[in-house]
Formats: C-alpha cells, sequence, structure tokens
C-alpha cells in the first residue's frame, strides 16, 4: 500500500528497548532528611529494613531464579529505588555495589540503574558507579522552582540540580530525570500549585536530553507533613482533570525532545490507595496521559474531511489501546477531526497513514 509522503508520519514516542527490571527498594535508606510529600513504604510497598536485609532477600531470591532456570531470555536490569542510594553509609553502599557486580558477572543481570538526589552526587561516587556496571542514574529533581524546593523541604536549589544533571552527564552514565508537578510552592505560592511553573519545569528537563524522565504529580499521602497542611487548607493539590490537561501536552514536549517517558504516577502497590488523601491518582494516569499526547499530536497533523471525502487513518496497532481515551473520552475529539470507529484501521507498522 502507498501513500504521499506528506500523509506519512511517525509514532511520536521515541523508542526505548523494553527491558525487564529487578528492582530492589531501599526506603528511606541514605535520606538525611524527610521531604513533606514523602511516604516511601506507601508508594513501594515496602517497609524501611537494612540494606544487608535488602541484599540477603535478593540474593536468596536470585539464586533460586537461577536454580530453577526462571532466566528471562534478555536477562534483567537491576534497579535500586527508593532512599538516597548515594548518600548511603560507606559500608553499605559498597556491599550494593558488590552484589550488583556478582550478579553481572554471573551472567544474569545486564544493566544496573540508580535513583537518587541532586545534592548526592559527585565525581568520585559517580566513577564507582561506572566501574560496578551502573549504565542510568536517576536524579529525583521534582523541579527547577526554588520555591517549590524550600517549601518541599528538598535541602537544594535548582542550580544544585541543574549540575548534579550536567556532572551525571560528564560521568559517562546516561541521566534520567524525576518530575513532581503540582508540588507546594511552585509558581511561587505556598498554597496553590502552578501548572505553568510544572511546564517550566518539563522544558528545562527536556533542554537537557536526558535519556528517559518520569512524572509524579504530587499527592497528599497519610503520615507526611503534606498531609497536615492539606487537613489545615494549606494545600490544594490538582484534581485528575488539571493533572490530565497537564501531563498530554508535557509527555508531548518530552517525546519531540527525543525523551522517552518510562512513567507517569505511581505504581499501584498494595496498600497505596488507602493511604492517598487527596490528589491526582488512578491507576489508569499514564496510559490516559499517554492517549491525549497522541491526539495533540494527530490534531496538528489531520484536517476535518468532508462527507463526501472522508479521511482514514492507519495507525500502529500498539497504540490501539490509548487511541479513544478512557472509556472513549478521546471519541469526540477526534470526531472533530473527522475520525471515528469507522474510519481508523490498525496495523502491524510503526507509523501513521493518512488518506
Amino acid at each position: 500500500m502507498n501513500f504521499p509522503a506528506a500523509h506519512i508520519f511517525p509514532s511520536p514516542e521515541p523508542r526505548i528497548a523494553r527491558r525487564r527490571i529487578y528492582p530492589l527498594f531501599l526506603p528511606f535508606s541514605g535520606c538525611a532528611a524527610r521531604c513533606v510529600f514523602c511516604a516511601q513504604p506507601a508508594q513501594t510497598g515496602k517497609a524501611p529494613t537494612s540494606i544487608a536485609a535488602a541484599l540477603e532477600r535478593a540474593e536468596h531470591d536470585l539464586l533460586g531464579r537461577e536454580g530453577e532456570g526462571r532466566l528471562p531470555p534478555d536477562l534483567l536490569d537491576l534497579a535500586f529505588f527508593g532512599g538516597t542510594f548515594t548518600a548511603l553509609e560507606p559500608q553499605d553502599f559498597r556491599a550494593c555495589l558488590d552484589f550488583a557486580v556478582r550478579w553481572q558477572e554471573r551472567g544474569l543481570i545486564r544493566h544496573v540503574r540508580c535513583s537518587t538526589r541532586p545534592d548526592a552526587v559527585d565525581a568520585p561516587r559517580l566513577a564507582s558507579l561506572k566501574a560496578a556496571g551502573f549504565s542510568l542514574l536517576e536524579l529525583g529533581v521534582q523541579s527547577f522552582d526554588d520555591a517549590a524546593l524550600t517549601v518541599s523541604r528538598r535541602g537544594y536549589s535548582a542550580d544544585d540540580a541543574r549540575r548534579a544533571c550536567a556532572l551525571v552527564q560528564s560521568s559517562g552514565l546516561d541521566l534520567g530525570i524525576q518530575l513532581m508537578p503540582g508540588l507546594p510552592g511552585a509558581g511561587g505560592s505556598g498554597g496553590c500549585s502552578s501548572t505553568k511553573s510544572a511546564m517550566r519545569d518539563v522544558e528545562e528537563c527536556a533542554a537537557l536530553a536526558p535519556s528517559c524522565a518520569r512524572l509524579y504529580p504530587c499527592l497528599v499521602l497519610e503520615g507526611t507533613p503534606l498531609a497536615k497542611a492539606w487537613r489545615q487548607g494549606g494545600y490544594a493539590p490538582w484534581t485528575a482533570d488539571q493533572a490530565l490537561d497537564f501531563l498530554g501536552p508535557a509527555c508531548l514536549a518530552l517525546w519531540r525532545a527525543g525523551v522517552p517517558v518510562i512513567r507517569i504516577g505511581l505504581a499501584p502497590e498494595a496498600g497505596l490507595g488507602k493511604n492517598i488523601l487527596a490528589g491526582p491518582w488512578r491507576p489508569d494516569l499514564g496510559g490516559m496521559a499517554k492517549g491525549l499526547a497522541l491526539y495533540l499530536y494527530l490534531a496538528e497533523r489531520i484536517w476535518r474531511g468532508s462527507a463526501q471525502n472522508p479521511i482514514t487513518l492507519h495507525a500502529p496497532r500498539a497504540w490501539q489501546g490509548a487511541f479513544w481515551g478512557w472509556r472513549g473520552a478521546l471519541e469526540p475529539r477526534y470526531a472533530a477531526l473527522g475520525l471515528s470507529r469507522g474510519n481508523v484501521h490498525w496495523w502491524g507498522r510503526g507509523y501513521f497513514a493518512l488518506l
């Protein structure tokens, strides 16, 4: 099937290798202070534990997989999440690096990644990660807005975050950036969150050209200082609709910069729901945001067909689940472009074609 070149356009989402992650959660480990929004046991589904105990459990599990022949054909990526990995006590940091090296040498782990804070990276620690086979370091930047960082008790400035991003990239490690749109103080106010400020964060993230990004809209979780502020009327989180209206354009802006968005919103861990007091959380938020981003992308390229000359869109089958939105929420928008379920056809190619 041949199409005019002007009527063919690629999928907007940057391609990224699909990897199987073996997560090792270390809640609060290495954290010098607690941020106003943080409740890591609820966010990760894991209770705080010693590094030695966490590594021992992971060792036992991986040995079991190895012994039973349950090795994935494409191997695993080991990921140290939670806490502040590069601020662990020296003996714990070394134990984690040794664990990563050992399982890479055994052939079960292919890549290793970790997450940490911008004020907990320096050249020696980054060199240690690189020597131990780490390939990606994700920085929990959260925002490049100084007011938001101050109110959230992050303990570093926007310039500190920028320097940390540059340091990671110069070390030879891939950089990941985690943002938390909707923080208190964003846009210069302690009580309201600004979508304009959040979009500036996205634009700055895109300009830094990280290897990947995550978008975690701020939630009010039980047991956090933010929960107290919310109960007292001092913080107003985004609604789900506000978050979605931001996340669609934000996701598209990152895609246009070649930045894959590897996570939107917290994963639905056991017990998370009962700890969410307010804010834009739903298990399908990521799919909805990507569906909206796709609509915005296609709307720029599609003209409305007439009754005498309707248009037909051939779309990659990979987009079929997100295309129409949750419960068909995007159908009226596509109808205004002349698209309906009758003239959108799915195929196995990786690009869109418009007739």
